[in-house]
C-alpha cells in the first residue's frame, strides 16, 4: 500500500512538471512565433526615433512644359540633445558656421526632448551642410529636404499660390492639387535607448517619393506680356488694382491670367491676408454693364422675341420704366433703328424693349444656363458667385437694368469663360 501511494505521488509530480513544462513551451512559442511580429515591432518602436523627409513636390508646368513652380535640394539639421556631449562646443561651432548667435543653436542642443530641429539650419545650401557634415558630431544629423522655388515670382502668385513649412499646399493650385503634387515622403531611423543614447544598429533610409507633375493651359510668354501692362497700368494711372485674363475663344482654355497687387510665393509671410486671398480675376465682382448685352441678345435669338434685321425701335434718348428714366449713352438717343442697329449702337433703351419682350422668367432662365450667379468652377480656390436680382423681387426697373447689364455683378473669369 504504501508503495502504492509512492508510486501515486510520483505520477502526479511528474504530470505536474509535464503540464508545466508543455505551457512554458506554449508560451515560449507564442511569443518566438506567433507574436513575433507583433513584439517585435513594439520594440523597434522603443528604441526607433524617426526624422520625416519631405519628397520634393512635383512640378508645375504650362502648356508647352517650362517650369512654373519646382523643388530645390536643400539640407536641415537635426539633432538629438541626448547624443550629443559637449553641448556648448557643438552649439558654438555650429552657430559660427550658420552665422547666427550661440544661443539660437543652444537652445535646441541642451533641450530635454528625443529630437529637435535648428530653425537656423533650415534651407542649408551644399557648401554650408559640408561644412557642417565635417564637424562629425554625434548627434547632430543632416537631412536630404527640398524647398520650393517659383521662378516668375510674384506674376503668378495668385495662380501658382505657395506651400507652407510643412510643404503643404496652402494657397492656389498648390492647394487644389496638393494630393497629387506632394508625393510620399521618406524617413530616416536610428535606434537609441530609453536616455537616447545611440545603439549600435545601422540606420535605416527610405528615400522619399517625388510628386506627380502638373501641367497648364497658361502660356509662361502670356503671362508675362499681361503682367508687364498690368505693372504699366497700375504706374501710370496710380491705380489701386489691376487685372487680366486672355482665353483662347475656340477651347475655353485660360492662357493668362494676372492680378495686381501681388506677392512673392516664396515669401508669403511678409505679406497682408487682404494681397494673398484677393485674386481680382475670380474674386472681385463688378457691374458688366453693355458686355453683359450679349446675353440679352443671345436670349432674344434664341426664343425670337424680335426679327433683328425687320423690327424696329425709336430711340429718343431715354426711356420711362415704371416712373423711372433710363438713359441712353447717345444725348437725343438714336432714333427709329432696327433691333440689329440696336445691338449695334449698343442702345440701352432698345436693350430695355428686348428685355421687356423676354419677361422676368425667360431673361433671368437664360442668364443662369450661362452661368451667371454661380461658380465657374475653375480650379481655384476663392472664386465668387457674382450677384443677380431674386426673381421674386424683380420688378419692371430691375428686368430694365438687368437687360442692359446695370444692377447685378458679375466676376470677370464668368464674363470671359
Amino acid at each position: 500500500m504504501f508503495f502504492n501511494d509512492i508510486h501515486i505521488r510520483i505520477r502526479f509530480v511528474f504530470l505536474v512538471v509535464l503540464i508545466v513544462l508543455i505551457l512554458v513551451i506554449g508560451k515560449v512559442f507564442y511569443i518566438q512565433v506567433i507574436s513575433y511580429n507583433k513584439l517585435s515591432q513594439i520594440t523597434e518602436d522603443l528604441w526607433s526615433r524617426k526624422m520625416t523627409i519631405n519628397a520634393p513636390r512635383g512640378d508645375i508646368v504650362d502648356r508647352n512644359g517650362k517650369i512654373l513652380a519646382t523643388s530645390i535640394v536643400t539640407t536641415t539639421i537635426y539633432v538629438v540633445p541626448n547624443q550629443i556631449k559637449e553641448k556648448e562646443k557643438v552649439s558654438q561651432d555650429i552657430a559660427n558656421i550658420l552665422g547666427c548667435d550661440y544661443d539660437d543653436v543652444y537652445k535646441y542642443v541642451s533641450k530635454k526632448s528625443s529630437m529637435e530641429i535648428i530653425r537656423k539650419g533650415m534651407d542649408l545650401p551644399s557648401d554650408v551642410a559640408d561644412k557642417i557634415d565635417k564637424l562629425g558630431y554625434d548627434g547632430v544629423y543632416l537631412v536630404v529636404d527640398s524647398k520650393r522655388y517659383y521662378p516668375y515670382g510674384d506674376a503668378l502668385a495668385h495662380i501658382i499660390g505657395f506651400v507652407g513649412s510643412d510643404n503643404q499646399g496652402l494657397s492656389g493650385l498648390e492647394f487644389t492639387y496638393d494630393e497629387y503634387l506632394k508625393g510620399i515622403n521618406g524617413e530616416l531611423k536610428y535606434y537609441s535607448d530609453g536616455k537616447g543614447n545611440k545603439l549600435e544598429i545601422p540606420d535605416s533610409y527610405v528615400a522619399p517619393n517625388k510628386g506627380m507633375t502638373l501641367k497648364l493651359t497658361l502660356d509662361i510668354e502670356l503671362i508675362k506680356a499681361v503682367d508687364n501692362e498690368l505693372n504699366n497700368a497700375m504706374d501710370k494711372y496710380d491705380s489701386k488694382a489691376a487685372l487680366g485674363i486672355i482665353m483662347d475663344p475656340k477651347t475655353g482654355e485660360i492662357l493668362a491670367m494676372g492680378s495686381k497687387p501681388s506677392f512673392d510665393p516664396a515669401n508669403y509671410q511678409n505679406y497682408s491676408e487682404e494681397i494673398i486671398n484677393r485674386n481680382l480675376p475670380i474674386w472681385m465682382t463688378f457691374e458688366p454693364g453693355s458686355t453683359f448685352k450679349i446675353i440679352t441678345l443671345a436670349s432674344t435669338i434664341e426664343e425670337k422675341t424680335v426679327d433683328l434685321l425687320k423690327d424696329s425701335f425709336t430711340d429718343t434718348g431715354s426711356i420711362n420704366v415704371d416712373g423711372s428714366t433710363l438713359h441712353c449713352w447717345k444725348h437725343g438717343g438714336h432714333g427709329t433703328q432696327t433691333y440689329l442697329e440696336v445691338v449695334e449702337n449698343s442702345c440701352n433703351p432698345g436693350f430695355v424693349s428686348l428685355g421687356n419682350k423676354l419677361g422676368v422668367e425667360k431673361l433671368m432662365s437664360y442668364i443662369k444656363d450661362f452661368g451667371f450667379g454661380s461658380k465657374t468652377g475653375i480650379d481655384l480656390n476663392g472664386e465668387g458667385n457674382g450677384i443677380l436680382f431674386k426673381e421674386e423681387k424683380m420688378g419692371p426697373v430691375e428686368l430694365a437694368t438687368t437687360a442692359f447689364g446695370q444692377g447685378i455683378s458679375v466676376t470677370p473669369i464668368h464674363l470671359t469663360v
